[in-house]
């Protein structure tokens, strides 16, 4: 069996193991793939692998031998679902491989916003602290995050993560669920138009779909309280990026941080990359090494699943 990879360096820039793929047969990995290359790497294959490499209908109807297509990641935008379906190509993903990281960066983002931690950091380096005539001195105000609402855009098991810790930091959560069947005694479930007029903090845990893109707009952003974040490690696509950056500016809202952006990397024009009191991170918030290598290896499970006709983690 013909294995490739179209852009593995992200997931694995040399600090992992592939072997667990590599075991069934030819493989193959190449570091980034232009979509004019993805037919002639891939010809031939029974499986792809792809993270951010688009596989669209006309390049899926190039590879005749394709039977699996399994996303290194949870989001499968990527790939054209109906053309694969309509092929009979099996289209999987790795759901839970990095909850635990994009909780973690969820509440790096937000504590840096609340705390700045780097800022006053750099001020004792530069020596404010040395010169100071007092024992302490701060910059800007310090946010307390006890008692305040935390409000999640999606409530899957990344979002019950970002809503433990939020409570063990005194928070109270809010959130919207697309499963009516989740359930948790310590989180109040509402809409959405609650969420924005409630919360202190919006979490963005949603899929980018056609339901979801520029779900934060103006009009919601307007409604947001002017002490309020926006934190965003879902998809940059689910911000209009214009709104976000012009209630930035104008302290409609008190902050934001993102992992996410709609362009990756984005074009220096991006507005928000120059937005007053914005924090961008470069879709890192599922990179860890351990995160990484348990993507590899649920990917391993995924073909070995495929191969024994019991299919897993297969995208509707």
């Amino acid at each position: 069996m013909k294995s490739v990879v179209l852009d593995g360096y992200t997931t694995n820039p040399g600090d992992c193991s592939w072997d667990s793929i590599a075991k069934y047969g030819s493989f193959q990995v190449f570091d980034r793939t232009a979509t004019d290359e993805i037919q002639q790497r891939a010809a031939g294959a029974e499986v792809v692998l792809t993270n951010k490499t688009q596989l669209t209908a006309e390049t899926l109807s190039e590879l005749p031998d394709l039977k699996l297509i399994s996303v290194l990641a949870t989001g499968v935008n990527v790939v054209d679902l109906d053309a694969a379906r309509a092929r009979g190509i099996t289209v999987c993903n790795v759901p839970g491989y990095s909850t635990p990281n994009v909780a973690q960066a969820v509440f790096a983002l937000l504590l840096e916003l609340t705390n700045q931690t780097a800022l006053h950091a750099a001020e004792v380096r530069a020596g404010h602290w040395s010169s100071c005539p007092d024992f302490c001195f701060w910059r800007g105000e310090l946010v307390e995050l006890d008692g305040r609402t935390l409000g999640l855009i999606g409530y899957g098991a990344i979002g019950q993560a970002v809503a433990a810790v939020g409570r063990a930091l005194g928070m109270n959560v809010l959130a919207v669920r697309r499963r009516k069947g989740v359930s948790d005694v310590d989180t109040t479930f509402t809409d959405i138009p609650t969420i924005f007029r409630e919360s202190d903090v919006i979490s963005l845990h949603c899929p980018l779909t056609p339901e979801t893109e520029k779900l934060v707009d103006a009009s919601r952003l307007a409604v947001m309280k002017p002490t309020a974040y926006l934190i965003n490690t879902a998809r940059g696509g689910v911000v209009h990026e214009y709104d976000l950056a012009e209630a930035l500016n104008s302290e409609q809202i008190a902050g934001a941080g993102l992992d996410v952006l709609s362009v990756e990397p984005p074009p220096v024009t991006n507005p928000l990359l120059t937005a007053r009191n914005c924090l961008i991170t470069p879709h890192i918030a599922w990179a860890s090494r351990a995160a990484r290598q348990r993507l590899i290896e649920a990917t391993s499970e995924n073909i070995q699943s495929f191969l024994n006709d019991t299919p897993q983690n297969v995208v509707s």
